[in-house]
């Protein structure tokens, strides 16, 4: 019994993966969205708005910064990567519901890339775009420049995986997980708020936690 019991301690992280990734790959070629009711060991549930999202790696990943700026840039993912890092703990809250609590993130903090850019006088918002082709999100400035707002390339202390939108996502710390955009390959600053893809169906552009939303879950941040 005692051998029994510890070769399943042993198996359960590949378990565990095994189940995340099969759920992943089903999630990305599902347009019903059906599969994001499916549970699994890590507590997420995978969404996409389309059928199919195309994978990316550091040969081809590329984020551009435009808009109104000084200082366009284009990003690699090896160069995202040299840059200083930030890690923060906070819980992952979706609007639908379901939570996972203290869940690690780290990546650029959006400000730096923000400053880097120099933003021009006039800029209100940021526009996010994603390429999966369809997904949107949107930010005021002021809200982009928060400490707790990161160009994540890494989740629970490892890579971003394709079906948690990497290799890079927007991560909102203190907003609904529906701000934290998958498969992040654009910021564009933008002289007014345009609202995101779910915003455009209903969805509150101004997602704080348990604020919005008609919810009134715990803050995470």
């Amino acid at each position: 019994m005692l051998g029994l019991g510890a070769a399943g301690v042993a198996a359960a992280p590949l378990l565990q993966g095994a189940v995340e990734r099969g759920l992943g790959a089903v999630a990305d070629k599902d347009p019903t969205g059906l599969s994001g009711l499916l549970p699994n060991g890590g507590g997420f549930r995978y969404y996409s708005v389309t059928s199919s999202v195309p994978r990316r790696t550091s040969a081809d990943y590329e984020l551009t910064v435009d808009g109104l700026v000084d200082h366009p840039a284009r990003y690699t993912l090896d160069g995202l990567k040299a840059l200083p890092q930030t890690r923060l703990v906070r819980d992952v809250q979706c609007v639908t519901g379901w939570r996972v609590p203290e869940t690690p993130f780290e990546g650029v903090p959006l400000s730096a890339l923000l400053d880097a850019a120099g933003v021009r006088p006039g800029a209100k918002a940021i526009r996010f775009t994603c390429f999966d082709g369809a997904y949107s999100e949107s930010l005021t400035l002021e809200q982009a420049r928060r400490p707790d707002v990161l160009v994540a390339l890494r989740m629970q202390d490892k890579d971003l995986a394709h079906a948690h939108g990497g290799p890079v996502r927007l991560y909102v710390a203190p907003m609904y997980f529906y701000k934290s955009a998958k498969w992040l390959s654009g910021i564009t600053v933008t002289d007014s708020v345009r609202p995101g893809y779910w915003e455009e169906l209903g969805y509150d552009v101004d997602a704080w936690v348990g604020r919005s939303n008609g919810r009134d879950d715990t803050p995470t941040a």
